[in-house]
């Protein structure tokens, strides 16, 4: 693998003098932008806004913007002098546990390459280090012009290093959660954890990117003059409608015991009875109401013919 940075770990007095690489990489597909008349590529120029001429990279440099939009140039000079302890040593401040981090600061990942032979021995203590304390090491560095946070980790016999955004990088998620007051039932809880134990575990290797490779598909038709492959329609269910989170667990919890080849036995849950009727019922009670109502008439009837026999003439 290339290195993109050389430098050194600095472990209080111990110096490991190391190389860094890109420990992932993007697999999407990338696109061009085209004319879609002829086909042609589209490209970007770098153009001066107040002269309209063409800029060629060795002649841009860069400038901070203020409010009013002045521009102050600074050189590479000036950055240069600037005091930077880690522009080129990766230096541990701290060992903190793992679960001190928050997943949310963590951005691109790199290997930790030792750097020469003498480099082995102190790059193996760090490790075995890290390895024996259960703990990360937490550390400060300088990549592409500016200081960040880098965390020290070992993954299987190699020290990774994953950047760190810093504490004020990350937003307070303010408004974010439902505002709504809801009440969650044990029973809802029970067959949530009953869906989150089915579900069980999963190999991460053996996930893929399912978008990734139907692209690659309708390229590979494309390109040898075929059509590209029609989706699949996407059925009825689904959508914004209001669902019965009960039987929505319900069905889940059987659907993943099925596909694991186990037996779906779910405690089945009564839905509350609706107090509308349906026309069925309605007619059903309207005639009932009608021959009660015809009994009562006749028991009327029938009642005041009597009275009238006893009457004396």
């Amino acid at each position: 693998m290339r290195s993109i940075w050389n430098g050194a770990i600095s472990f209080g007095l111990v110096s490991i003098p190391i190389k860094l690489v890109n420990a992932t990489e993007s697999r999407s597909v990338s696109f061009r932008q085209i004319h879609t008349e002829d086909g042609g590529r589209v490209r970007y120029k770098k153009v001066c806004e107040l002269d309209g001429e063409e800029v060629a990279a060795a002649d841009i440099g860069k400038a901070y913007e203020e409010a009013d939009g002045t521009m102050i140039p600074i050189t590479d000079e000036d950055l240069a002098a600037l005091p930077l302890p880690t522009a080129k040593t990766i230096e541990i401040v701290a060992f903190v546990p793992a679960g001190e981090i928050d997943p949310l600061q963590m951005e691109a990942a790199y290997y930790l390459s030792a750097n020469g032979v003498p480099a082995a021995k102190p790059y193996t203590l760090l490790r075995e280090a890290l390895k024996r304390s259960d703990k990360v090491a937490v550390a400060k560095f300088a990549l592409r012009g500016r200081e960040r946070l880098g965390m020290l980790r070992v993954v299987d016999e190699v020290i990774a290093m994953h950047g760190l955004l810093w504490p004020d990088e990350i937003r307070a998620p303010e408004g974010v959660a439902p505002e709504t007051s809801v009440t969650v039932r044990e029973a809802e809880l029970d067959l949530a954890d009953a869906l989150m134990a089915t579900l069980g575990e999963v190999d991460i290797s053996t996930l893929h990117d399912d978008y990734r490779t139907a692209v690659e598909e309708m390229i590979a038709a494309k390109a040898e003059g075929g059509e590209a492959v029609a989706p699949p329609t996407p059925g009825e269910e689904g959508g914004g409608q209001v669902i019965d989170l009960m039987a929505a667990l319900e069905s889940s919890v059987r659907a993943a015991k099925e596909a694991r080849g186990e037996t779906a036995e779910v405690a089945e849950v009564t839905p509350l009875k609706s107090r509308k009727k349906t026309p069925a019922k309605k007619a059903a009670a309207k005639k009932t109401t009608a021959a009660a109502k015809k009994t009562t008439t006749t028991k009327k009837a029938a009642a005041k013919k009597t009275t009238t026999r006893k009457r004396p003439a």
